[in-house]
């Protein structure tokens, strides 16, 4: 009897661990189903750049590989790839991925069919394959796709017919199959926007328009020649074989010179409403344009009851769609001097296609004479600012996933992102906070939407005393180690649970913050660099660990502060030691006197003056 109720355990246990959310996907043997599609897709792929590289498939877990995004039952929902060169083919292992969301391999070298078993995907709200070079025709299996969204084939050398098929997605809002080789009629597609320019053989009519009696000459029977008169037959042929050969060699000719300019004017796409055929500009990529009077009424009018933060881009209002969807509507200050309209729709356009879990996403804007508003979800737990002053305390485990959250934020738009995207304004307070307190990173591109006409050198400095870089402050030159900076400064927010200038009060140490923060940690006294809510309810391996990173971001040349793809392994535990011990070798004595400490330099950072009232107006919290 014991022994039936110990085999009887030990059945439910082994179910219980295969079948429990984060294992899903392993059969019995104990094989990831994930891990396998993934490694399908790596060995059908020439990866150049390495990006794949920490891709195992002895590894039960795919969901710390990089270009990965998991859920948080840490199931595969995201793949994006974008402009890291790689080439070779997609492979069909990639519908085995039956959690995905979204797919994101735009701006590469892929050649090869759409593998048909794409269609498989039933979660699949995002594909975005183009400026690549994949053959052959549009599977009608992508017609399956009920959940897709947003679709861009565009720039490829895909021929053949449009299928059907694809007119029954009716979730499909945005759709783009510009410059190929399609042929044939467009189906009525439900999607509110479709580009299809650059596919001359398409067929602007119906199917029988395109089919019909209206195109028979171009089908006509050679044989109908005899029934011209017989002494005209032999010229007539000779005149119609030259003829044709003139026609097939222009054609030729004419495709060559179509390829090179698609290559050429991708970037110059136009967008129409199928419904009324019209080129009447509706919406940019996978954004809705909203009307000025829609997000009046959202917020009633702006209402000052309904704002949710102010800062140096403008103030954020709460307010509801008519579908009852809860948005924070960002109105941009002075938006009649943003630069053309053109220019803020293309800014707009390259925000919106940096998709990441840890990336606040941009649901659409709005643009009139003298207003531009950008229009997000509304994040239920606020910033982490807020957060951390408001009950009940964020506890230590949260604020690690916080901050490793964040930084593989930073990581998609400083090293995954085309262009990159340097945030300049990293704090606490652009620093969201989803349902579930999953970290968002808000506010990035703003700064290079408002400065567009300047480049990564800006007049004006934008961002938050306590957060800003020395030499960005100094020079008005800004990098990925200025972000890497306000990432330093946000851990030790997340830490001691005060903003960065209370704490640099709070030190008795003006003007040396962070020199205060290196002789705690020599002093070994780190008990003052925690939350005093926390009381003992955190890990001290960890937060000395996370004290170290911090230093490490934090240090007065750019060129020794890591990246932010460093930044992550250590925040994961990897790597953390080496850096570490190398920083505390580096040989000071080469550098100037004013370039060893950071307490002259970043004295006005910390101090009452004239410049902290700029820095809150510039760039307060949202």
């Amino acid at each position: 009897m014991k022994r039936r109720r110990v085999a009887a355990f030990c059945v439910f246990f082994t179910f219980f661990w295969f079948w429990t959310p984060a294992n899903g996907l392993l059969s019995p043997k104990g094989v990831n189903f994930e891990v396998q599609a993934l490694m399908g897709i790596k060995e059908s792929l020439e990866d150049p750049r390495g990006v794949l590289d920490n891709w195992d498939g002895d590894s039960v877990d795919p969901c710390c590989w990089s270009m990965v995004t998991c859920s948080l039952e840490n199931l595969v929902i995201g793949f994006g790839a974008p402009s890291q060169n790689l080439s070779g083919t997609l492979s069909p292992s990639i519908g085995n991925l039956t959690n995905l969301q979204i797919v994101l391999l735009q701006n590469n070298n892929i050649k090869g069919p759409i593998p048909r078993e794409i269609g498989k995907l039933s979660k699949l709200h995002t594909l975005d394959l183009s400026n690549n070079y994949f053959t052959g025709e549009i599977s009608s299996f992508l017609g399956h796709l009920n959940s897709l969204q947003y679709m861009r084939l565009n720039n490829n050398s895909l021929f053949g017919a449009i299928p059907m098929s694809l007119a029954s997605m009716t979730q499909l809002e945005f759709l783009d199959l510009s410059f190929n080789n399609l042929s044939g009629p467009i189906p009525r597609f439900p999607s509110k926007t479709i580009n299809i320019v650059g596919n001359p053989l398409i067929c602007a009519g119906s199917e029988q328009d395109c089919y019909g009696s209206t195109l028979m000459p171009m089908s006509m029977n050679l044989n109908s020649s005899q029934t011209l008169p017989s002494g005209r037959t032999k010229s007539h042929k000779l005149a119609l074989a030259i003829g044709t050969s003139v026609g097939c060699v222009c054609l030729f000719i004419l495709g060559i010179a179509l390829i090179l300019w698609r290559r050429q004017r991708h970037k110059q796409q136009i967008f129409f409403d199928v419904n009324d055929r019209h080129h009447e500009e509706v919406s940019l990529g996978n954004l809705t344009r909203f009307q000025f009077r829609e997000l009046q009424v959202a917020t009633d009018n702006f209402s000052s009851k309904n704002i949710l933060g102010k800062g140096g881009f403008g103030n954020v209002y709460k307010g509801y769609l008519r579908d009852g969807t809860a948005v924070a509507v960002k109105r941009l200050k002075d938006g009649s001097a943003m630069g053309g309209e053109r220019q803020f729709q293309t800014e707009v356009e390259m925000i919106s296609l940096a998709v990441h879990r840890n990336l606040l996403r941009l649901y659409g804007f709005c643009m009139t004479a003298t207003e531009r508003l950008l229009v997000y979800p509304h994040m239920s737990n606020g910033s982490v600012a807020s957060r951390l002053k408001a009950k009940p305390v964020l506890d230590w485990g949260t604020r690690k996933r916080i901050a490793l959250g964040a930084a593989r934020g930073l990581l998609y738009l400083h090293e995954q992102c085309d262009p990159k995207i340097i945030h300049r304004d990293v704090k606490a307070a652009n620093i969201l906070l989803d349902d579930y307190c999953e970290a968002v990173v808000g506010d990035f591109g703003l700064a290079k939407l408002l400065d567009h006409q300047d480049s990564h050198v800006t007049t004006a400095v934008r961002g938050t005393v306590g957060h800003i870089a020395p030499e960005y402050l100094s020079t008005g030159q800004s990098s990925e180690k200025t972000d890497v900076f306000g990432f330093g400064i946000l851990l030790l927010e997340l830490m001691t649970g005060q903003r960065a200038l209370e704490f640099g009060k709070a030190s008795n140490q003006k003007g040396a913050m962070l020199d205060w923060v290196k002789k705690v940690h020599q002093e070994k006294k780190l008990d003052l660099l925690v939350d005093k809510d926390l009381k003992n309810n955190y890990d001290r391996n960890e937060h000395e660990e996370m004290v170290r990173v911090a230093l490490l971001c934090t240090q007065y040349l750019p060129g020794h502060r890591p990246k932010m793809s460093e930044v992550v392994r250590m925040l994961e535990g990897d790597g953390l030691a080496e850096r570490w011990e190398a920083s505390q070798r580096v040989d000071t004595s080469k550098y100037k006197p004013h370039e060893l400490s950071s307490s002259e330099r970043y004295s006005d950072l910390t101090d009452d003056s004239s410049l902290l009232v700029q820095a809150i107006e510039l760039s307060g919290p949202r």
